[in-house]
């Protein structure tokens, strides 16, 4: 009988044991994959973008993690090279076995992600991507940038309203940007809105992305005398156009719409007055009309770290679209109390989510249900300090209107010093 007692408390204790260890092995970290650009081109919006998802995982486990269980970061470099992209989220998850993923930064970065994200019928949200999701359609893609659901003439839609709305209308437009995806959708939206208002284009042309000298095409651009300019550029090529329009003394009644890099602390001070008048696209900045609730309290945390991280010190442009993005899944993950991928994905679809950026409601081919591309001037650029590009009065929203914050000084050469 006392065999059998043995035998039958051995096999209570295993009972107990199968009944256990799947509940151990589901409290363990719930962990959240990506790449991210940390060395290369686009390094510098990779590190703060990261510091900023440090940050709300930090704050998430804080506050006792998603579902009851901690946060763990999983992440590699994706050395900014698309080509990196398919054999991270490979390992992500089939050898880190990460729960969930969410993108790297940048257009050329999310596209090589999605076939293995469709492929396994994840949720993805992607961080800065312009029309990634047009060719694929694919349900469970969500968007963190506000270009709206036609994402490529969203993008440019405010830099030719405010065009139109001048008195007499500008009657010709130059188009010029790079030679890669960014690039390419940027201008073609930009074509779309230029045939909307009535423009002609009198000058619409692509360079390589390996281009340093950019006085060649100024003069180009110059000697069609166009009434605006529109640039869809990179960070080098953004400073680069931008000087090369000084040099040459190109003075069109409007200057900028797509050039990426001007949102970013270092380019603003390298460029100081140069900067004065361009209009260009930007999703936040210190303008009394766009507090939304947390958003300072971020920002405060996040340059206070920014120095010793080596990132952008006001970090106005990437670190809240990253910590939203996480903000958003996050959400879902408790509002579904699931790690289902496709619950995960129709909850997203399906409700308005409360975020440092705002509120965000997603169209069905995963873009914002309504654009929110602010289109700012600078004004009042003093000189090439940092500290005047913290405070609001320097990039003043002049739309949409719903987000305006001061009045647009028109024609370009009058805001020019």
């Amino acid at each position: 009988m006392r065999a059998w007692g043995v035998v039958a408390a051995l096999i209570g204790a295993l009972a107990l044991v199968a009944v256990w260890a799947p509940r151990a092995v589901a409290e363990g970290p719930i962990k959240v994959g990506f790449g991210m650009a940390l060395t290369g081109g686009v390094a510098g919006n990779g590190k703060a973008a990261l510091l900023a998802i440090q940050i709300w995982a930090e704050e998430v486990n804080k506050k006792g993690g998603l579902l009851g269980r901690k946060v763990e970061l999983v992440y590699y470099d994706d050395q900014s090279k698309a080509a990196t992209v398919p054999g991270i989220y490979t390992k992500l998850l089939d050898v880190d076995k990460v729960d969930l993923v969410v993108s790297g930064y940048g257009t050329n970065l999310i596209a090589p992600a999605l076939p293995i994200v469709i492929e396994r019928k994840l949720t993805f949200i992607g961080l800065f991507g312009l029309a990634v999701n047009e060719q694929f359609h694919y349900p469970h893609y969500f968007g963190i940038m506000p270009a709206g659901p036609s994402p490529k003439t969203d993008w440019s839609a405010g830099f030719f309203e405010i065009a139109g709305r001048q008195n007499p209308k500008p009657r010709t437009v130059a188009l010029v940007g790079a030679d890669a995806e960014y690039g390419q959708n940027a201008l073609a939206g930009a074509r779309e809105n230029a045939k909307r208002h009535g423009l002609q284009v009198v000058y619409d042309k692509a360079y390589p992305p390996a281009t340093v000298d950019f006085t060649p095409i100024v003069r180009a651009i110059q000697a069609t005398n166009p009434d605006i300019v529109f640039v869809a550029s990179y960070p080098p090529d953004s400073a680069g156009m931008l000087r090369a329009a000084h040099e040459v003394g190109l003075k069109p009644k409007l200057f900028g719409g797509g050039m990426v890099g001007l949102q970013y602390a270092s380019l603003q001070t390298a460029l100081g007055l140069m900067l004065e008048g361009v209009v260009n696209y930007d999703f936040w900045v210190p303008e009394p009309t766009l507090k939304f609730p947390g958003i300072e309290d971020f920002l405060k945390k996040y340059q206070e770290r920014a120095k010793a991280a080596g990132v952008d010190p006001l970090g106005h442009y990437v670190p809240p679209w990253a910590y939203a993005y996480l903000q958003v899944l996050g959400q879902a993950v408790e509002a579904t109390k699931s790690l289902d991928q496709q619950k995960i994905g129709e909850y997203i679809r399906t409700h308005e989510h409360d975020t440092l950026v705002g509120k965000i409601r997603f169209a069905p081919n995963g873009e914002w249900v309504k654009s929110r591309v602010l289109m700012v001037q600078f004004q009042n650029i003093e000189n090439n300090s940092l500290k005047q590009f913290g405070e609001p009065g320097h990039r003043v929203v002049i739309y949409p209107d719903e987000w305006k914050s001061g009045t647009l000084i028109y024609p370009y050469a009058k805001a020019k010093r």
